[in-house]
């Protein structure tokens, strides 16, 4: 019996401190760097709030069509400022949603209030990086006022909104770390008219500003030129919208 127990304390010790190891891991995020830091601030063309969520709303403009953004994996949600700051400088609304221990499958609602906060708008579309992608997603099954999805590196979890009528936009770069092949694999989960922009040189890292990720490949094309890449996609894609 004494055997026994120890056995079993040794397990609720391994147990105790994998969990633990695990949350310092995930509470120890990517980013953000100086560039996004800086995108935080509010200047002429843009308003930036930072509550509950980050908002990003355009100076003189009331928009229709607003923009729900999920981080990907152990990524710190400010380190995509830069882009989603210039998508809102178009005319949209862009809100940018913390998630529970900076992985969005542990929490997919976590746009749930966004909302109610923002009845003047009248198309919504959500989309995220790399996990947060999947997340956003999964998030837009339960939500019939979601009208599109944005996939940046990321593609959905499985195959149930392929028939959804969903509006939907993969983006992703050919230095990827999933690989391309990855990307051509996973086509049949989104709808059959998604549209692609697949950019030449880009890699995983290079939509946010967070640093190097581990695993991933190195870009051919700068960040900037990446980021404004994906901004003119976006933009592009909310257009269908107004």
């Amino acid at each position: 019996m004494k055997i026994i127990k120890r056995i079993l304390l040794a397990l609720v010790v391994v147990s105790v401190l994998f969990v633990l190891g695990f949350v310092f891991w995930a509470e120890t995020p990517l980013g953000p760097a100086p560039e996004a830091l800086s995108a935080l601030e509010s200047d002429a063309k843009v308003v930036v709030t930072d509550g509950d969520y980050i908002t990003f709303e355009p100076v003189g403009a009331q928009p229709v069509t607003g923009f729900i953004f999920y981080p990907g994996g152990r990524v710190d949600y400010r380190s995509y400022a830069v882009p989603l700051r210039a998508i809102a400088e178009q005319g949209y609304l862009v809100v940018s949603v913390p998630v529970r221990l900076n992985l969005a499958f542990f929490d997919i609602g976590a746009a749930d209030s966004v909302f109610a906060q923002y009845p003047q708008i009248e198309h919504w579309v959500v989309g995220g990086h790399s996990l947060g992608g999947v997340a956003s997603a999964l998030f837009a099954k339960e939500q019939p006022q979601v009208e599109g999805i944005a996939f940046w590196a990321s593609y959905p979890a499985d195959d149930s909104l392929n028939n959804s009528g969903l509006k939907m936009l993969s983006i992703y770069g050919t230095k990827d770390m999933a690989g391309m092949a990855k990307f051509d694999e996973t086509r049949p989960l989104l709808v059959a008219d998604a549209k692609y922009v697949v950019m030449d040189g880009g890699n995983h890292a290079q939509f946010g500003d967070y640093g190097a990720q581990p695993g991933d490949n190195e870009a051919t094309i700068s960040r900037a030129v990446q980021q404004a890449q994906v901004v003119q996609a976006m933009v592009e894609f909310l257009e269908g919208f107004k």
